[in-house]
């Protein structure tokens, strides 16, 4: 299972997103869970690198299933609205495919 934790501050500013494991829907190169979380977390923090003037420090190791990625300073409203969509998308895939392979937490810091 792969688990997210989404921490945002006490005025709902979003400071880090950390994502572990591998999802065990299929086995590797035909998990087709794992590959719509990987993308939808990729390619936000690939976006809010390209096209947001955010402050990331972002780590990761492929082979154990995990990349966090801390938001330096509060994010603009383009980087929130990234970050709502990359919600929106694991909170589907979540209904989609159930809890046993998506854990979505949300702490607030």
């Amino acid at each position: 299972m792969t688990s997210i934790c989404i921490i945002k501050s006490q005025n709902g500013e979003y400071k880090r997103i950390t994502c572990k494991g591998h999802t065990g829907y299929a086995r590797s190169g035909n998990d087709i869970v794992c590959s719509a979380v990987s993308v939808l977390v990729i390619n936000t923090i690939n976006s809010l690198d390209a096209l947001t003037d955010a402050k990331l420090l972002v780590d990761s190791d492929e082979e154990e299933g995990f990349i966090d990625c801390q938001l330096l300073g509060n994010p603009d409203e383009k980087s929130r609205l990234l970050l709502d969509s990359m919600v929106l998308g694991l909170q589907m895939v979540v209904s989609q495919y159930g809890k046993k392979y998506l854990k979505l937490k949300f702490e607030e810091v």
